[in-house]
């Protein structure tokens, strides 16, 4: 009997033993909903409403965009259509010429579109889904050295950056070199944390790999926060200089071989098996990196405009440009406060051990911020305000931080001097980027200024006699000054269609058009081509439809073939390349694929950079355009002219 009576009560045990667990994962909702058990109770709710907010703006209304830019729409449609296109990043299914980009970003808006569908939800919603990642990862990565506060004050300040909620609704690759960016700076400081472990050698391994994913995306643009990544490897780990020297050699080679195996791939395919490299001049994605892509933007030249003076799209050269009329509404709102924060941080730990963190972190977002908007500054090369979308974590980081440091020492005279400076400072840049549209609500410059002033003086007070009441209206007025103004260009900008290959945030300025397939935000027609790409007619689409051959069409530049390609679904030829300057096809490759019978119509373009026969200066364009003219019979259809190239003229 007692041995029975133990058995049972064995048995109860046993049977009772998973209510524990079952409690434990009951609580994990709350846990979610809490967040850490050291946090104060407002962060959690906080971050969820951070993350909740940021979605709602980058979804919101996200097909009125159509598809967006294009050009690489067209790439992404081939991808759902091929996985060769798909792999190398061609403009069409038949896999003719690449995009001018590495296709890391095409990547994943291609596994989209075959997992759902090809459509401008299943094009764009990654692109939104990527801005909230990188939200999320920048809080996390500022929270680590600098507490939740500065988290989500940097989290914040880049969700309602103008440029951010541009980039992050559109299908230019800029999204995804951005979340590369931020998550190689969180390995990073995750490195720094274990550096005397063996798991700092992987964190920082994965920082290089990150970095590397955001190379194959943007190519040379991703190596501009190399210098502040290294920096804060090199300086900052708790351990001895030999450890930290191998794991920045482990971080150098996981950064060689995640960009390695993919240069190597396309190198050692076959050429007649795989498309052109499109921007290249010898078909090598080497001289891709090096020219079109690299020393070309820095310097102009390469297939670059520019030189000397700037490209006509990002304005002037100089260390003013980041605050000119093209680049100022896009991200410079927060651009004096952040260089306060930055000299006062630095000040306020100068006398910080190595291994101080906020000093690190002001390493990291500084150097982040001052060498990236130094090299926009003076690129000669094409440039498009878009690009400071690149420069946006760095600034918004080092706000956060310097900040932090300086209003932890609130109550000091220098401290709520410069938190008042910076205030003041702040809402008078915001006033002055608010004049330059000054139809786009006029009221708000008033509020913004008188929201500074209150703020400004608010924070210059001694503290003590403020008081905790007066502190929220305070800390209000200094909000609204601080965001109010890029928060009502955010708005604007999620609520506005963009189409083209030159958009910008925020109401337009004017500042940024023309150029190769350009156009003021929102111009074009979803599907139909921004300006500089052929409008497609239902007849025209009828007749690529049912043309049956390798590439239903041909015309120069992928600014016209774009658009025929996601009118009718089939593939089409884009001589030249993005704006037909390519050196692909030649004539004789060209009449043979017309002998073989792989195109069936010439469509006729016209366009920035295009000939009036349809070519582009001497090049490849024009040649071939002379000899389809000479030899077939032009036709109109739906208001285009076209050649049947599968009947030659008598």
């Amino acid at each position: 009997m007692t041995v029975h009576d133990g058995r049972t009560t064995a048995l109860r045990v046993l049977r009772r033993a998973p209510a524990p667990a079952r409690h434990a994962a009951s609580r994990r909702v709350p846990a979610l909903l809490t967040g850490r058990v050291d946090d104060p109770r407002w962060v959690r709710p906080a971050l969820i409403a951070l993350l909740v907010g940021t979605a709602v703006l980058y979804l919101w209304d996200l097909g009125a965009s159509g598809f967006a830019n294009t050009y690489y729409a067209a790439a992404v449609q081939a991808g759902t259509q091929s996985w060769t296109a798909w792999l190398f990043g061609s403009m069409d299914a038949s896999n003719f010429i690449t995009v001018d980009k590495p296709p890391a970003a095409l990547w994943v808006m291609g596994l989209s579109g075959r997992l759902f569908g090809f459509s401008s939800w299943s094009l764009l919603a990654p692109q939104a889904l990527m801005g909230v990642g990188a939200v999320g990862l920048l809080y996390l990565t500022v929270r680590r050295w600098s507490g939740p506060g500065a988290g989500l004050l940097a989290g914040a300040a880049l969700a309602l950056t103008p440029v951010a909620v541009l980039m992050f609704r559109f299908d230019n690759p800029d999204a995804l070199l951005v979340l590369c960016l931020v998550a190689s700076a969180y390995a990073v400081v995750r490195a720094v944390d274990v550096a005397a472990t063996r798991a700092g050698t992987w964190w920082t391994a994965a920082a290089g790999a990150l970095l590397g994913l955001g190379f194959l995306t943007k190519m040379m643009q991703a190596f501009l926060v190399l210098p502040a990544l290294a920096a804060v490897l090199l300086l900052a780990p708790a351990a001895p200089l030999r450890r930290r020297l191998v794991q920045l050699g482990a971080g150098a080679l996981a950064l060689v071989a995640s960009v390695g195996w993919y240069v190597l791939l396309v190198d050692l395919w076959p050429t007649s098996s795989r498309p052109y490299i499109g921007g290249s001049t010898d078909n090598t994605l080497l001289d891709l990196v090096l020219g079109y892509n690299g020393l070309g933007r820095i310097l102009a030249g390469e297939g670059n405009g520019g030189g000397g003076g700037g490209t006509g799209f990002g304005g002037s050269t100089g260390i003013t440009r980041m605050v000119n009329e093209a680049f100022g509404g896009q991200v410079s709102w927060l651009l004096p406060a952040a260089f306060v924060a930055l000299a006062a941080g630095l000040w306020l730990t100068r006398r910080a051990p190595r291994t101080d963190r906020t000093r690190a972190a002001l390493v990291l977002w500084g150097g982040w911020m001052l060498v990236t908007g130094l090299v926009f500054s003076v690129m000669s090369g094409t440039i498009h305000a878009y690009y400071a979308v690149a420069l946006a974590p760095g600034l918004v980081g080092t706000l956060a931080v310097g900040g932090r440091e300086v209003w932890r020492r609130r109550g000091h005279l220098a401290a709520d001097l410069t938190l008042g400076l910076t205030v003041a400072l702040t809402a008078g840049w915001a006033v002055v980027l608010l004049r330059r549209t000054p139809e786009f609500l006029p009221w708000l410059r008033w509020v913004v200024a008188i929201a500074g002033l209150v703020a400004a003086i608010g924070l210059v007070l001694p503290w003590r006699r403020v008081g905790a009441r007066v502190l929220p209206v305070v800390l209000l007025a200094a909000l609204l000054a601080g965001a109010g103004g890029a928060t009502a260009f955010a708005v604007q900008t999620a609520t506005t269609a963009h189409q083209g290959s030159i958009v910008s945030a925020g109401p337009s300025t004017g500042a940024e058009t023309g150029g190769p397939g350009g156009g003021a935000p929102g111009g074009g027609a979803p599907g139909g081509g921004g300006p500089g790409e052929a409008r497609t007619s239902a007849e025209l689409t009828a007749l690529l439809t049912s043309a049956g051959t390798r590439w239903s069409a041909a015309t120069v530049s992928a600014q016209s073939a774009s658009g025929l390609e996601l009118a009718s679904g089939t593939a089409v030829m884009a001589i030249g390349g993005f704006t037909g300057s390519d050196a692909a096809p030649s004539l004789a490759q060209f009449q043979a694929f017309v002998a073989a019978g792989d195109i069936h119509w010439f469509v006729a373009s016209g366009g920035p950079g295009v000939g009036p026969g349809g070519g582009a200066g001497d090049g490849v364009g024009t040649q071939i355009t002379a000899w389809v003219a000479a030899h077939y019979t032009a036709t109109t259809v739906g208001g285009t002219t076209v050649y049947d190239l599968t009947q030659p003229a008598r």
